[in-house]
């Protein structure tokens, strides 16, 4: 029989799940689909928990059909969307659908909370959510005994528990890094925001555990949902953010974990915790309880993906002969694509001032340069310029940045991690587990929670760093490249300031 770890991931569009060997090399993956609930308002996204269970069943049923036996698993590792507001009553019965991290209703209250606290308090950060829900569904706040996130969920319906890796938890609300849990002032000010008789929103929270830390065992739920024997032990649970960092190997200060899908995040680990409220900036932490500085944008890679289905549909082919036939075509183009330059904004970019969507474009369009590759290339740049223009402020702090680990779904064209590195003149590595991404996190901090119970590690990033022979490619800075790009770094930072101009004509 085959042992080793199983990582569960519930992202934003499915559910993934990887079994690995003991020395963490991948042996199967699974996946389970859900979508987003239909019929919802603009700006409004929620999700299912009882889908993401059923998606879990579904993952494991693929996952097996692809193993010759059934696996012992040593430990279970989850992550999931950050953010998401799952609500439950005293029974452990969920309150209704989970407002996820890209749900918009509640901006106001974040830009609350940041000038009450002066910390970052993003509009997707769970406790803003909730003093949404708390002024606007007050029924059904009233019936509230738990809040955690769409990991926290998976843990509880796994162990019966309510636990949450600190990653996560600092994503629900923020960490003092001094005690390693909610920060007991900022608690206080929140609960003077609500409303007599309302209970106090630290015994609404998960309890915060830190990596190797006990988060229980499969009870009779769990072994059922996994088909795996009661009493296996589960790692504490993490957001998707933490957990791509476990899986880039990543635990000191210097390297940044940059992980490009439908939405773009650059996570560092922190030589210091950050100061002070940027707009491109948000702060949460590593697995360990170290501080994380986030460079996130939400327009990630789906304007290049569209106009790349939207050449693959010209040619009566679908998705995936699109990318087929559009993507070596992109590597192939010129660095300055031809003086094209493109805007990336199908949706809001609340770091960079964008306020609205709808202002996706190309721009420079002749008869020489108007080819797939010049514009798809200039789509990716976009994106990639919006993410050195926030990194920039971290620079500008003398935060360390030395390499770049790539990881997400453009890891399938493993050639745009030259083009990342010669956009940011850094070094970058793309682990050849990358595409497994934050799944395969969630088993490395399996594994590294039964290492902790024999007694064979007590340190998280030395115990990453005992990881890092991983294979590896390596993409190195090419000098002429880079300053090919900056220059068309400047140029779209001048089309960047034309962009409120452009939404007026657009949107009025």
């Amino acid at each position: 029989m085959a042992s080793g770890f199983l990582g569960i991931d519930a992202g934003t569009q499915g559910l993934s799940v990887v079994f690995t060997d003991e020395e963490l090399n991948l042996v199967a993956t699974g996946e389970g689909p859900y979508d987003m609930l239909p019929g919802l308002d603009e700006g409004c996204y929620e999700q299912s928990t009882a889908d993401w269970e059923s998606a879990l069943i579904v993952a494991m049923k693929s996952l097996r059909e692809k193993l010759d036996e059934d696996p012992e698993v040593l430990c279970v590792g989850i992550s999931g969307q950050m953010h998401g507001e799952v609500l439950a009553d005293a029974e452990g019965n969920s309150r209704g659908p989970v407002r996820l991290w890209c749900d918009s209703r509640n901006e106001s209250e974040g830009d609350e909370l940041t000038k009450l606290f002066g910390v970052k308090m993003p509009k997707r950060i769970t406790a803003a959510r909730w003093l949404w829900t708390l002024r606007n569904q007050t029924e059904k706040a009233n019936s509230v005994a738990h809040i955690t996130t769409p990991a926290g969920w998976l843990a509880y319906r796994l162990t019966g528990q309510w636990t949450l890796g600190i990653g996560d938890a600092a994503g629900m609300f923020p960490i003092d890094q001094s005690t390693l849990d909610y920060d007991s002032k900022l608690l206080t000010q929140f609960d003077d925001l609500t409303p007599d008789g309302t209970p106090t929103l630290v015994e609404l929270l998960p309890r915060v555990l830190k990596a190797g830390e006990d988060a229980g065992q499969l009870d009779e739920n769990g072994a059922n949902l996994l088909g795996l024997p009661v009493g296996t032990p589960v790692a504490p649970a993490e957001g998707d953010q933490p957990a791509s960092l476990a899986g880039s190997l990543i635990g000191s200060a210097g390297t940044v974990s940059v992980s490009f899908g439908t939405s773009v995040c650059a996570n560092s680990v922190g030589d210091r915790a950050f100061e002070g409220v940027s707009d491109c900036v948000d702060h949460f932490c590593a697995p360990d309880g170290k501080p994380i500085n986030m460079v996130w944008l939400r327009n990630g890679t789906t304007f290049m993906n569209s106009v790349v289905e939207m050449f693959g549909a010209a040619t009566g082919g679908d998705r995936n002969s699109g990318f087929a036939q559009v993507m070596p075509q992109m590597l192939a183009a010129a660095s300055d694509c031809g003086g094209l330059l493109a805007l990336p904004f199908m949706d809001d970019e609340p770091g960079l001032g964008v306020g609205r969507g709808g202002t996706a474009m190309l721009v420079g369009l002749n008869p020489e340069n108007a080819t797939p590759g010049n514009a798809v290339k200039a789509a990716l740049l976009s994106t990639m310029f919006n993410l050195k223009l926030g990194s920039e402020q971290l620079d500008q702090r003398g935060y360390p940045r030395s390499e770049i680990v790539l990881a997400g779904g453009i890891t399938k064209t493993p050639e745009t991690g030259q083009i990342l590195a010669d956009v940011f003149g850094t070094n970058v590595t793309l682990l050849d587990s990358a595409e497994e991404g934050t799944a395969w996190g969630a088993a490395v901090m399996a594994k590294f929670r039964r290492l902790v119970m024999q007694g064979q590690a007590d340190d998280w990033a030395t115990f990453l760093k005992g990881l890092s022979s991983a294979a590896t490619t390596q993409f190195n800075p090419a000098a002429e490249q880079v300053k090919a790009y900056q220059t068309m770094y400047e140029q779209y930072k001048s089309l960047l300031s034309a962009h409120e101009a452009l939404d007026q004509s657009l949107n009025g």
